[in-house]
C-alpha cells in the first residue's frame, strides 16, 4: 500500500513563509501525479498544485493561487514539496498530499487520487 507522509505545517503570521514536504512509500514508477489539496473549516477540498513524475515535471496550479505558491519534486527521495509565500489567514487550512497512478494525464480533481496522505495543517495569523 502506497504511504504519503506530509510535513511542514505549522503557525506562521501573514505575509509568512512554509515549505510542506511529501515522502512516498512507493516507487514514483508506481504512480505518475502527485498534487497538493487543501482543505479550509467547513468548505471543500480544493487543489493547491500538482506535479507529474515522468513526462518532464508538467505543473498545474490552482486559481485562486496568483503565483505564490510553488510545487517541485526530488525523484531520488521520492518526495514532492510545496513552497508557499506571501500567506495570508485565508490560507489557513488542513493541506493534503494525494498521488494517482493513471499514466499520461495531470490529475487535478481529488476524486480522481488513489491515495491520501494524513495531512499537515497550516494557521496563519493575523
Amino acid at each position: 500500500q502506497v504511504q504519503l507522509v506530509e510535513s511542514g505545517g505549522g503557525l506562521v503570521q501573514a505575509g509568512g513563509s512554509l515549505r510542506l514536504s511529501c515522502a512516498a512509500s512507493v516507487r514514483t514508477s508506481s504512480i505518475f501525479t502527485m498534487g497538493w489539496f487543501r482543505q479550509a473549516p467547513e468548505k471543500e477540498r480544493e487543489l493547491v498544485a500538482a506535479i507529474t513524475w515522468s513526462g518532464g515535471g508538467r505543473t498545474y496550479y490552482g486559481e485562486s493561487l496568483k503565483g505564490r505558491f510553488t510545487i517541485s519534486r526530488d525523484n531520488a527521495k521520492n518526495t514532492v514539496y510545496l513552497q508557499m509565500s506571501s500567506l495570508q489567514p485565508e490560507d489557513t487550512a488542513g493541506c493534503y498530499c494525494e498521488a494517482d497512478r493513471a499514466i499520461g494525464i495531470l490529475t487535478t480533481r481529488a476524486a480522481d487520487y488513489d491515495y491520501w496522505g494524513q495531512g499537515t495543517q497550516v494557521t496563519v495569523s493575523s
